[in-house]
């Protein structure tokens, strides 16, 4: 049995949107289990801190400022990870936006609804593109998207954010399928409301109907999410592909 701590020696591991909040304790985690991990994040400053934190941890990490929706600029990114280590094993997609809250649909702006689509559902489109075939030189990979409860329930006056996380889990679910046999797993997390960054711009009323619908009574915690994150990657979840695991604290049960 391998050592917890031990469980991603050898990999190198992409986690995108990964200098804080849901990808930055995954990133932390996987770091601490083994791993090289090559943090993206659009800002760069978090993005230099996160890298540093784990620099001085003792920690292998690199860190490349990107944009998840420029197609030829994401396939150069992902060559320079790849580049970095020669190889490709874990990639993670913690990037999303909330998009307008607390807005019914008749008031939500048309631009809004495809600026929310572009970074949920086509950026994590992009980034499976582009990153399977560095896996299929290997015929191993573990590729994880962050979805929501909201994806797969429906959230009212946010209808942005819940069309695309259903969106991005059609994605997880056909892609997940086309690579059944490649050693490749595509899978997806469900949280019901985490406590991050993200979600200090959500509407109150908006954020109280969420936790409301949480039996535990509580929001999840961002290493809850790395627990179960990191275990979904690693070689120990050989059987899954396709399937959102939820994360809701009891709101989900089936």
């Amino acid at each position: 049995m391998t050592k917890i701590d031990e469980r991603f020696k050898g990999q190198v591991a992409l986690v995108a949107g990964g200098a804080r909040g849901i990808g930055g304790a995954v990133a932390s985690r996987l770091a601490a289990e083994g791993a090289r991990v090559a943090v993206l994040d659009v800002n760069k400053n978090t993005l230099d801190a996160k890298v540093d934190q784990l620099e001085k941890s003792g920690l292998q990490a690199t860190g490349f400022a990107f944009d998840l929706t420029d197609e030829d600029a994401l396939a150069d990114t992902i060559e320079k990870v790849y580049q970095w280590q020669q190889r490709l094993d874990v990639v993670v997609n913690s990037v999303g936006i909330v998009g307008p809250t607390g807005i019914p649909i008749v008031d939500y702006s048309t631009e809004e609804f495809r600026k929310v689509m572009e970074v949920n559902v086509t950026g994590a489109f992009l980034l499976t593109k582009l990153s399977v075939p560095y896996m299929s030189n290997n015929n191993y990979g573990r590729i994880l998207h962050v979805a929501s409860i909201g994806g797969k329930d429906g959230n009212p006056n946010m209808v942005g954010y819940a069309a695309s996380k259903s969106g991005l889990i059609g994605l997880i679910k056909g892609v997940g399928k086309e690579y059944a046999t490649s050693g490749i797993t595509i899978n997806g997390l469900a949280p019901a409301v985490i406590a991050t960054e993200m979600n200090q711009d959500t509407d109150p009323q908006v954020l109280k109907y969420m936790a409301d619908k949480i039996p535990m009574k509580r929001l999840g915690t961002v290493e809850e999410a790395a627990a179960i994150s990191c275990w979904i990657v690693s070689k120990e979840a050989s059987f899954n592909t396709g399937f959102v695991f939820d994360l809701s604290g009891g709101r989900a049960v089936y």
